[in-house]
């Protein structure tokens, strides 16, 4: 329904069509009143006033029902929109999953023991595409820790992963052949590098140690120029045609467009400010690279003109292979609606924007986007989220989320505001749960997804989608405050 939050957008519905019982009161009242009326109507002139005839009572009741009929009708769909998904299947990987590689968690403090030696987190997963085998995907973890400042040792890795949702679990598969493995090892991911020396700033792989400190930069990352959670943070991608992949990041924003082996073929694309500013030409972040050499965090957050971790979340591709669709986490600092997001035509032939904006209204200004998925090549799917965690159902959390949801946008239709049109598809605090599928997450029949970032959704055919949340390892608590969370894979049907 192109209504959005019906909640907010009608308020509590109690209020907008009233108290029914008061409501059906008050027309019992205004029947009874009109029936002993004086006056006689002409539609009815065998009722006069020497002798009232009250108007029968199954009369009224019908009269009353098909007056509060469009009201009822109305706040059932409302109710059934936000209740429509269906969980069909879930399997997880346990959060303490790990793969070989340099040391890494040397400047995290976290929930687990630091630093790790010779391995690094697999999570949390910020996209997935599907492999070319049926039922593996592949998938991207983010920058590592959450922040340049703290993942300068953890290398950008695209893995490979089968979810078995008749067992429940997750399993590493080979990233070329999609074969099952015994463990995450070298088999199951790419490395992004940059060894045709595409970037034109300074990475980690450049410089002696870890940016402010003694630690020397492992000898893996500066021999291969491995691209690192210092460098970029990667949260969007998608492959196109020749099987090269574009990936959208955070950190300038950039879009960075990758060889099948990992290897950055171009220098990234930095984003146009089609916004008039005096200051900049291009929309940086706080964490843009020509920011690095200013004094502190306050001089670069007063330099940018996007503030930090809200680059390019969402990136989708057209169906033809011709067009990505780049949408930003949050708005622009000189956006003077702060509830509107962008989402940027880019055009893969000439490898440039083409100018052509496509705004998207936030329920509320707090909020962000998780992830944009294209249906085809003007329907799209946007995850969008507040930035709360826990289980609305549970008391044992105090401030739990409130608003995880997915809707289907149309780029081609506006509303009346001048935004894209918006459709409630999947309430993730609302999904049904009928065959019990989430065991103890699953009450009263209600299954919820109520991590802080869900940042994955993937179409697997007209009525069914792959979710998958982020565990930002390993820090968020979503389903147990005394537990760190895991990466879950859920799949959702649709009724439409």
């Amino acid at each position: 329904m192109a209504i959005g939050d019906w909640r907010l957008a009608i308020g509590d519905w109690r209020l907008a069509i009233g108290d029914w019982r008061l409501a059906i009161g008050d027309y019992y009242d205004l029947f009874l009143l009109s029936s002993q009326s004086s006056v006689p109507s002409p539609q009815s002139p065998v009722l006069s006033p020497q002798s009232p005839s009250p108007m029968p009572k199954i009369l009224r009741f019908v009269i009353v029902l098909l007056v509060l009929q469009p009201a009822w009708i109305f706040v059932v769909l409302l109710h059934s929109s936000a209740n429509a998904a269906e969980l069909i299947g879930r399997a997880i990987l346990s959060a303490d999953t790990f793969a070989p590689g340099p040391t890494t968690g040397l400047f995290k403090k976290t929930n687990r023991t630091t630093p790790f030696v010779n391995a690094q987190p697999v999570q949390g997963f910020s996209a997935a595409i599907a492999h070319v085998k049926k039922g593996v995907y592949q998938v991207i973890s983010d920058n590592g820790f959450g922040a340049k400042a703290n993942s300068p040792d953890y290398v950008l890795r695209m893995y490979a992963v089968e979810p078995n949702f008749s067992t429940g679990k997750v399993f590493p598969v080979n990233i070329q052949t999609g074969e099952r493995l015994q463990s995450f090892n070298r088999q199951s991911f790419i490395e992004l590098n940059d060894r045709n020396r595409k970037v034109n700033f300074s990475i980690v792989a450049d410089l002696t140690s870890y940016p402010g400190s003694t630690n020397l930069v492992s000898s893996v990352i500066k021999d291969n120029r491995l691209l690192t959670g210092g460098d970029f943070d990667i949260e969007s991608f998608r492959q196109i045609n020749d099987g090269t992949f574009w990936i959208g990041d955070e950190f300038g924003p950039f879009l960075l467009h990758v060889g099948k082996n990992g290897e950055l073929l171009d220098s990234p694309i930095p984003l146009p400010m089609f916004l008039k500013n005096d200051k900049l030409n291009f929309v940086k972040s706080p964490d843009h690279p020509d920011f690095t050499n200013l004094s502190d965090e306050k001089a670069r957050v007063a330099a940018a003109t996007l503030p930090g971790s809200r680059g390019f979340e969402g990136l989708a591709s057209d169906s033809s292979g011709t067009k990505l669709y780049a949408m930003l986490e949050g708005a622009l600092v000189q956006e003077p609606q702060k509830k509107r997001l962008s989402i940027y035509e880019f055009d893969l032939a000439s490898k440039q924007y083409t100018g052509r904006i496509f705004p998207y209204l936030l329920e509320n200004s707090s909020h962000a986007i998780g992830e944009l998925t294209a249906i085809n090549d003007v329907e799209f799917i946007v995850i969008e989220r507040d930035n709360a965690q826990g289980d609305p159902n549970k008391p044992v959390f105090k401030t739990p989320a409130q608003f995880k949801r997915i809707y289907k946008i149309n780029i081609t239709k506006m509303n009346k505001e001048g935004f894209v049109e918006k459709e409630l598809l999947v309430d993730f605090l609302k999904i049904r749960d009928p065959k019990g599928i989430g065991g103890e997450d699953t009450v009263n029949g209600i299954f919820t997804f109520p991590f802080v970032t869900i940042e994955t959704v993937l179409p697997i055919d007209d009525t069914t989608l792959l979710v998958v949340n982020d565990n930002n390892y390993a820090d968020t608590k979503g389903r147990n405050p005394d537990r760190i969370d895991n990466t879950e894979f859920i799949l959702i049907k649709l009724d439409k």
